[in-house]
């Protein structure tokens, strides 16, 4: 862990597991955290990349009388020693509950704007190892489960919305040692009320942590062993969907008969998970308890369940998963890049209030032999979605060069960490998603210590 002041290179240590060769922009409050990060990283890119650009970027979620000027001061402060900097604006109506789940998405949407627009694919944040251990010990309140894969904490990169990558080089600094470093060299920073606003759960874990002096330490300790044992059982579901599921039509995932009595179960019930998940379009996976009970019916023989919005239909041929009939979307206007269903991405040429999206619906036309039942084929293809557009009071079914739905991992489709890295891609193989770009960091993929 990074804890000495003098005569120590931060930037060195914390940066050598990352590629920042492609430029990187950097999320920067104010706060002594980040911008600790953006001097370090300034350090680094002179050193290391001096082509590379270097984006610093302040979000003002305009939830402080306060926020704009503290906007203003970073621009300065970045203008001051030659540091490109933009300040984007959380705007629009903001909730009355799940306020900082709310920021938060809104920060790295914005974040993922500025990046995207700067034609760089990585974001760096300035989380320590005491927003680690406090992220530790909220997810240890919520589950007696010390397996549980959210007690890795977070992770040391985190794929947003598919296409950029979020890295947290300062996950081993201690705050203490980064507000040293900055003393020494004459930097101010300021303090944001809200981390000390009881009001949120955040808050309330760092004031127990700091009164109680619950050891760093220790948290992040058990955060290293729960990534290292998610990272292990991930990589074996990934092997288990690439050797036993194929998908003969979309939203049709079929195991073979020997899927339900593999001798890993852990394993076997982590890829039913995934692949349930998946399929029926939910952001969360289903429980493991219902999982295991659903896995064990299979081996001894059952026919037929229903789990997280999915079918599992066991046959002579193999295990079948698709998306059941109910809680489809009702038919409304699309929207280009609209993600129907938590499965689908939609694009298609033209559109206005003409153009409607809805499910297939039983009537499925073109089912041709596959590697799996004429009636679970269309199942599955029953719901799908069909793009109509109306002309003179009737519907007309658009063709492919019209319409094109793709396949999203849905558990994944904002936030994939990238100790879930290996499973994801077993699954977007599957199922015929995009691919997933490595994480950057240098040498191996994965989860990084």
């Amino acid at each position: 862990m990074l804890t000495r002041d003098a005569g120590f290179d931060l930037a060195s240590a914390a940066f050598s597991s990352f590629d920042f060769s492609g430029g990187a922009v950097v999320a920067v409050s104010g706060g002594s955290d980040s911008t600790a990060l953006l001097l370090l990283l300034k350090k680094h890119f002179d050193r290391f990349h001096p082509a590379a650009s270097l984006l610093a970027v302040t979000i003002d979620h305009a939830l402080r009388a306060g926020s704009a000027a503290e906007a203003a001061a970073v621009a300065g402060f970045c203008a001051v020693r030659g540091i490109a900097h933009r300040t984007l604006v959380w705007t629009g109506p903001k909730p009355d509950t799940g306020l900082p789940q709310a920021a938060r998405e809104a920060r790295y949407r914005l974040l993922a704007q500025a990046a995207s627009e700067a034609g760089i694919a990585l974001v760096v944040t300035g989380h320590t190892a005491d927003d680690q251990a406090e992220t530790v010990l909220m997810r240890q309140a919520r589950s007696a489960d010390a397996g549980e894969p959210g007690l890795a904490g977070m992770a040391p990169a985190t794929l947003h919305d598919g296409a950029t990558w979020i890295v947290r080089p300062l996950l081993g600094c201690r705050r203490e040692a980064l507000r040293g470093w900055l003393r020494r060299q004459d930097v101010a920073w300021f303090d944001d009320p809200t981390n000390a606003d009881t009001r949120f759960e955040r808050s309330r874990v760092r004031a127990d942590r700091e009164r109680t002096a619950a050891p760093v330490e220790e948290m992040l300790a058990l955060a290293q062993a729960a990534a290292r044992r998610r990272v292990d059982l991930g990589r074996r579901a990934a092997l288990l969907i690439r050797d036993h599921a194929a998908c003969p039509v979309a939203g049709l995932v079929r195991l073979d008969p020997a899927f339900a009595d593999v001798a890993d179960r852990e394993a076997a019930r982590q890829a039913l998970r995934i692949l349930l998940a998946v399929i029926g379009g939910t952001t969360f996976l289903p429980p493991g308890g219902k999982t295991e009970a659903a896995l064990a019916g299979l081996a001894a023989g059952g026919r037929r369940a229903t789990l997280s919005r999915c079918v599992v239909d066991r046959r002579r041929s193999g295990v079948f998963l698709h998306r059941e009939r109910r809680g489809l979307p009702v038919p409304c206007h699309a929207v280009p890049e609209m993600v129907w269903d938590g499965r689908r991405r939609i694009t298609f040429d033209g559109g206005g209030s003409e153009t409607v999206i809805e499910p297939a619906g039983p009537a499925v036309n073109g089912i041709v032999a596959k590697a799996a039942p004429p009636g679970l084929i269309r199942a599955a293809l029953s719901a799908e979605p069909s793009l109509r557009r109306r002309k003179e009071g009737s519907d007309v079914p658009q063709g492919d060069d019209f319409f094109r739905a793709e396949p999203v991992l849905a558990p994944w489709r904002s936030f994939l960490p990238s100790f879930d890295l290996a499973p994801a891609r077993a699954a977007a193989a599957l199922i015929g998603a995009s691919a997933i770009p490595d994480p950057p960091f240098c040498g191996s993929i994965g989860f990084e210590p």
